[in-house]
C-alpha cells in the first residue's frame, strides 16, 4: 500500500480472470510484520548493507507510508468491493488492525502476528490464515507468533503457500503428526477451507458436482510424497 504507483499497478491486472482475491498489505518497518526493528535490521543485514543505508531505506519507506498507504488502501478495497473480490488483511498485529480490517469489510486474517490479534479476528468472523512455511520451520522468520501454537489454540482455518508452494503439503502433516490434529481437518486447512475463502465453490472437496482436482500421497516420517495427481478427473502426473 505504500507504492506510489500501486493504484496503477492494480487496475492493470484486477479484471483479469485469474485474480480472486486481494490482500491488502503494508510491510513498512515499525508496525505489523516489523514491529520489531532489531529483527527487521537483521533480516535486512543480509543484504550487505551498512546501519546508515539501513536508516536510510527505514526513513524512506516510513515516509512513503505516511503519505501513501492510507489513500492507497482506501482506493484498493473500493475497487475489490465493485468486483465482488474477497479481501484480506495482511500481517494484523494489534486489535486496531483488526478493527480497521472489519471495518473494510474484510472477511480474512492473512498471518496475523499475535495470537491476541487472531483470536479477536476469529471472535469478530474473520478467516485466519497462515503461512506454511512458518508451520514447516516451527516458527516465524521474522519473530512473530507461530502457526504451529495458534493452531493449537484453535485459531487456523487455512494455510497459504507464501514464499515456499511445496511446504503447503508438508504443513498439513505437521498438524497432523506434531500437532495430533485429525488429518481430514489439516488437509482441510490446505484444501476445502481456502477454496471456501476464495469464493471458489467447484473445488476444495471431494463431492459429486466438483472439479476432481485430487493429490496422492504417501507420508514416509514426516515427509509427505505426492504420488499422483489428476485434474478435473485426468490423472496429470
Amino acid at each position: 500500500m505504500t507504492s506510489e504507483a500501486i493504484v496503477e499497478s492494480f487496475l492493470m491486472f484486477v479484471d483479469d480472470p485469474l485474480v480472486k482475491r486481494v490482500s491488502v498489505m503494508d510491510h513498512t518497518p515499525g508496525q505489523r510484520q516489523w514491529s520489531n526493528l532489531d529483527k527487521w535490521r537483521q533480516f535486512n543485514s543480509r543484504r550487505n548493507v551498512s546501519h546508515a543505508e539501513l536508516d536510510v531505506i527505514l526513513k524512506t519507506r516510513q515516509r512513503n507510508q505516511a503519505r501513501y498507504a492510507g489513500p492507497n488502501r482506501a482506493e484498493v478495497i473500493r475497487l475489490s468491493k465493485e468486483r465482488s473480490l474477497p479481501l484480506a488483511s495482511h500481517d494484523d498485529t494489534t486489535p486496531e488492525n483488526v478493527e480497521e480490517a472489519i471495518a473494510d469489510g474484510i472477511t480474512i486474517s492473512e498471518f496475523p502476528t499475535t495470537e491476541g490479534a487472531a483470536r479477536i479476528a476469529r471472535e469478530n468472523g474473520l478467516h485466519v490464515v497462515m503461512g506454511s512455511p512458518n508451520v514447516v520451520m516451527g516458527g516465524s522468520h521474522s519473530g512473530n507468533v507461530s502457526a504451529g501454537a495458534l493452531a493449537e489454540a484453535g485459531l487456523v482455518d487455512g494455510l497459504a503457500s507464501d514464499y515456499v508452494p511445496l511446504s503447503l503439503l508438508h504443513a498439513a502433516f505437521v498438524f497432523h503428526e506434531d500437532l495430533g490434529i485429525p488429518l481430514p481437518e489439516a488437509i482441510a486447512t490446505v484444501t476445502a477451507n481456502p477454496a471456501e475463502m476464495a469464493g471458489l465453490d467447484d473445488r476444495g472437496t471431494i463431492d459429486i458436482g466438483r472439479r476432481a482436482d485430487l493429490v496422492w500421497v504417501k507420508s514416509y516420517e514426516y515427509a509427505p510424497v505426492c504420488r499422483g495427481v489428476w485434474r478435473g478427473g485426468e490423472h496429470v502426473a
